[in-house]
């Protein structure tokens, strides 16, 4: 979605908006729909300016259609934890329309650019459906409709996940250690009819294209063990994967609980969200390909490429560089097989 706003407070300083989710409605859908306002957790820039009082929307090229929308921005509440911001608005439009008319796509910082046309479509995949990623799941960049008809002509079975990319995935590690790393959640959509693909394909090959892809289908696992052991399937936290007890259930044991789950409440999509932090010493249970781009270095990306491959990260990154290969959203890609 076009995340970026930006606004200015009567004293004239520039405050940027960056939407990260909603909270009331707290439903991308509903919240997407509203016509007069919503609230959104979001980051600010040059918060330090904005004490108290309403946004108003920059309008550079003075475009009548926006001066009638008269977007403002309150804010709600802030502390340590987030800051959620209220955004009203005139004309009775959709926010979804008022982002796609007055929002920037949220390019990655590193590119160090505006936001360009070209970048609605280049930067989205070519199967994404749904609205609510503040960043593309770039390892999908690479696929058109003539590949992935290329992929099904080989008998490969696709399926896919809503899952809403957020800016965490951007976040450097800055702790000296990766116990003290807050890993951002994510929240997902994955339908009973692929649930039930994973069953029958848990002893076979799954390939994951992109990283927040694994986080989804890795926390799964997770999720039917909840299941199993009387929980609500709803979260999957940071350090869950690493409890002190360990997990002797199987992954076939763990998706049928989780199809259980949903058939007997006539569910047909398991709706969730995963805070899972993937590092060396993880045990990978769903996926055993990896398809993603190249990663900077101190990010959790590049600490589940680790976790993913062992000591052979190194090899793989020294050959990238030595070949020029591009890294990050726009770079190149590569196919992983994990360690055995």
């Amino acid at each position: 979605i076009p995340a970026r706003l930006l606004f200015k407070r009567h004293t004239g300083a520039i405050i940027e908006i960056f939407c990260l989710e909603p909270v009331a409605p707290q439903d991308y859908q509903l919240n997407f729909a509203c016509t007069e306002k919503c609230c959104w957790k979001v980051i600010v820039g040059n918060i330090r300016r904005w004490k108290e009082g309403p946004l108003s929307l920059i309008n550079p090229s003075d475009d009548p259609t926006i001066a009638g929308i008269d977007l403002k921005a309150e804010m709600l509440q802030r502390d340590s934890n987030k800051i959620v911001v209220q955004f009203s608005w005139k004309g009775g439009g959709s926010f979804s329309k008022i982002l796609e008319l007055c929002g920037k796509i949220p390019i990655p910082p590193y590119l160090k650019r505006d936001p360009q046309p070209l970048d609605t479509v280049r930067y989205q995949t070519c199967y994404a459906r749904i609205e609510g990623s503040v960043a593309a799941p770039t390892a999908g960049l690479h696929f058109t409709d003539t590949v992935l008809g290329k992929i099904s002509e080989k008998g490969i079975k696709q399926g896919y996940i809503s899952l809403h990319v957020g800016a965490g995935t951007f976040l450097p590690v800055k702790s000296e250690y990766i116990s003290g790393h807050n890993m951002h959640s994510e929240p997902f959509s994955i339908s009973l009819e692929l649930i039930k693909s994973l069953r029958e394909y848990a002893s076979k090959h799954i390939i994951a294209v992109g990283t927040t892809s694994t986080r989804c289908l890795e926390s799964l696992y997770f999720l039917g063990v909840q299941t199993i052991e009387k929980k609500v399937p709803t979260y999957v936290s940071q350090w869950e994967p690493y409890r002190e007890d360990g997990f002797n259930y199987s992954l076939e044991e763990a998706l049928d609980a989780l199809i259980h789950y949903l058939e007997r409440n006539s569910l047909d999509n398991l709706v969730s969200r995963t805070e899972i932090i993937i590092v060396p010493g993880y045990c990978f249970r769903v996926i055993d390909h990896l398809i993603t781009n190249f990663h900077q270095p101190k990010s959790t990306l590049l600490l589940l490429i680790s976790a993913f491959v062992g000591q052979s990260w190194r090899d793989i990154y020294n050959f990238a560089l030595e070949n020029d290969f591009r890294f990050l959203s726009y770079g190149d890609s590569s196919l992983l097989e994990i360690r055995k």
